[in-house]
């Protein structure tokens, strides 16, 4: 086996070192990622230029990247909370969020790489008790989820201000009650249903019974306003328009004019 020439020695080490150098000098960044720069001989980590973006980088060996995921996230919190009249609560909520990209480098000089155990979470428990003991175990069954949510999404980001992390969205996925307390609200609810339904019918009867005494009243002013219009020398009038028109059909009759009481004549015949 030849030995190699004193100079290939020398070129095969460099060629390790520059090997080694370039593997420890290159980052690459997933989708959906960041990196923050932190300088090992100078000033620590990096705050005043934007993260590194997604891609392939060039760094000094002795510096190193820590990579954040910069996309909204998605963490789910069980809370065991008390309502205003002291009952334990359980609130399952989902908390969609996402660090500030333009300060990603603060965020992880004064937060850290957990700042989701440190900063958000303890935020996002924080409002939802303060949230939850303002409202009774009703309030929270029946109607005001929503505003639940939207107050717990409020004090969260006022939590969060200047935080460095962006709160998008709260969602309050269930509530759960003692089961003696819902049991006792849905007995509460069924009951104030069988009321509201009790007292429908009885505005419909009094308002049907209210309709049918203003129609009589109608009729019976209608009649009082006919029969006061109605003279004898009227009635005998269309008596006699009557008979004049009976008297021009073709049927069979016999009329004895003057006969009847009241002056009107009499109609014989077999139609």
């Amino acid at each position: 086996m030849e030995k190699l020439p004193k100079f290939g020695i020398p070129i095969a080490i460099i060629g390790i070192a520059l090997i080694i150098f370039i593997a420890k000098s290159t980052v690459t960044i997933a989708s959906g990622e960041a990196g923050v720069l932190f300088e090992t001989l100078g000033d620590g980590v990096v705050t005043d230029e934007p993260p590194l973006s997604e891609g392939f980088h060039l760094v000094a060996p002795w510096n190193k990247i820590f990579i954040y995921e910069v996309r909204q996230q998605e963490i789910s919190e069980k809370m065991q909370v008390l309502s205003e009249n002291g009952l334990e609560i359980r609130l399952d909520a989902s908390v969609w969020f996402q660090p500030d990209y333009e300060n990603l480098g603060l965020l992880h000089q004064q937060k850290g790489i957990n700042y989701v155990s440190r900063i958000l979470q303890p935020a996002i428990r924080s409002a939802t008790r303060s949230v939850v003991g303002r409202y009774t175990p009703e309030q929270l069954y029946s109607s005001k989820r929503d505003v639940i949510q939207e107050e717990i999404f409020d004090e969260t980001k006022e939590i969060l201000d200047k935080q460095y992390v962006t709160l998008n969205e709260v969602l309050v996925r269930d509530i759960t009650l003692p089961p003696t307390i819902k049991d006792a609200i849905e007995r509460k609810l069924g009951q104030e249903q069988e009321s509201l339904e009790y007292k429908f019918r009885i505005e419909k009867a009094q308002k049907e019974a209210e309709r049918q005494r203003i129609e009589a009243k109608g009729k019976a002013d209608a009649n009082q306003i006919l029969s006061a219009s109605l003279t004898d020398k009227i009635l005998r009038d269309k008596g006699i328009e009557a008979t004049i028109k009976l008297s021009e059909s073709p049927n069979a009759k016999i009329i004895v004019i003057g006969s009847g009481e009241d002056g009107l004549p009499v109609i014989l015949g077999n139609q």
